[in-house]
C-alpha cells in the first residue's frame, strides 16, 4: 500500500475502501503478532518500521522508512516509529459456548468503546455488538484505548437494536430503577443492553425488547455512571 493511502486510513471512509486499518507502537504491534498465531487472516498484516525498529522480529511483510514518513502516516503527534496495517475482519467470530453479548447503543466516544473492549477481552467470553451510529471500532483513538483488545474481543457492526429480540431470549438493561446487579436473576440473561453515553435508549424501543432493568446502586450525589465503568462493574459482577 501506498504511504499517502496508509496516511487515509485514519479516515472511516477510506478504512472501508481499503479494508485496512491503523495499528501504531509496540505494544498494540506485538499484541498484533499474538493474536496473529490463532489468525491466519492477521498474517497478511503489512509492518512498516523505522531505523530504530529494522530488526524487529515480526511474521509480517516489513518495510523500512524515515522518521519524517512516519511522521506522515502515524496517527500520534510523537510516534514510536513502528506501525501495522491490518485487514478488517471478513466476519466476526463464530459465538462461543455461553458466550454473552454486550450491545452498546449509538456508542460515541472512543476512550469509552477502546475501555469496554479492553474490559471484556480481559474477562473473555463476551461478544461486543455495536449499534449503526456507533464510534467505528477501528478508529486509531478506539485501537489504541483497547490495547489490542481489540484483536480478543468478538465484535459486530450494525447491528440493529429491534434484532435482538430474534437472537436473545433473555435481555438486561441498566437503568436507574431496576433489581440491583448484585441480584442472583442478574446472572441469567444472554444479551446485556447499554445505552448512549448522553441519551442511554429510548424507553419505548426497552419495551418492545421486553428488556429488564437492573441498576448500580449509588448514593445519589450525581446522576450517572460513565459508560465504559458501568460496562466494567457488570461484567466483574458476571464473573464473581
Amino acid at each position: 500500500m501506498k504511504l499517502d493511502d496508509i496516511k487515509k486510513l485514519q479516515q472511516k471512509k477510506y478504512r472501508a475502501e481499503f479494508g485496512h486499518f491503523l495499528v501504531e507502537g509496540e505494544h498494540l504491534v506485538l499484541e498484533l503478532q499474538k493474536a496473529a498465531q490463532q489468525n491466519p487472516q492477521l498474517l497478511r498484516s503489512q509492518l512498516y518500521v523505522t531505523a530504530a525498529y529494522e530488526h524487529w522480529p515480526s511474521p509480517f511483510k516489513t518495510q523500512l522508512i524515515s522518521e519524517r514518513q512516519m511522521a506522515q502516516i502515524a496517527d500520534t503527534k510523537t510516534p514510536q516509529g513502528i506501525l501495522a496495517v491490518v485487514p478488517l475482519p471478513a466476519a466476526s467470530a463464530p459465538r462461543a459456548p455461553g458466550e454473552r453479548a454486550v450491545y452498546l447503543h449509538e456508542i460515541q466516544d472512543p476512550g469509552n468503546l477502546g475501555n469496554i473492549l479492553r474490559t471484556l477481552a480481559w474477562f473473555g467470553n463476551f461478544r461486543c455488538l455495536l449499534s449503526p451510529g456507533s464510534v467505528d471500532p477501528y478508529n486509531p483513538k478506539v485501537v489504541r484505548a483497547s490495547m489490542g483488545a481489540i484483536f480478543h474481543a468478538p465484535l459486530e457492526l450494525d447491528v440493529e437494536l429491534g434484532s435482538l429480540r430474534d437472537r436473545y431470549a433473555r435481555i438486561a438493561c441498566l437503568d436507574m430503577h431496576g433489581e440491583p446487579v448484585q441480584s442472583a436473576a442478574f446472572q441469567s440473561f444472554d444479551c446485556y443492553l447499554f445505552g448512549n453515553e448522553a441519551r442511554g435508549v429510548p424507553r419505548e424501543q426497552l419495551l418492545a425488547l421486553g428488556a429488564q432493568p437492573f441498576t448500580i446502586a449509588g448514593c445519589g450525589a450525581i446522576e450517572s455512571l460513565n459508560l465504559a465503568s458501568t460496562v466494567a462493574m457488570c461484567a466483574y459482577q458476571l464473573n464473581r
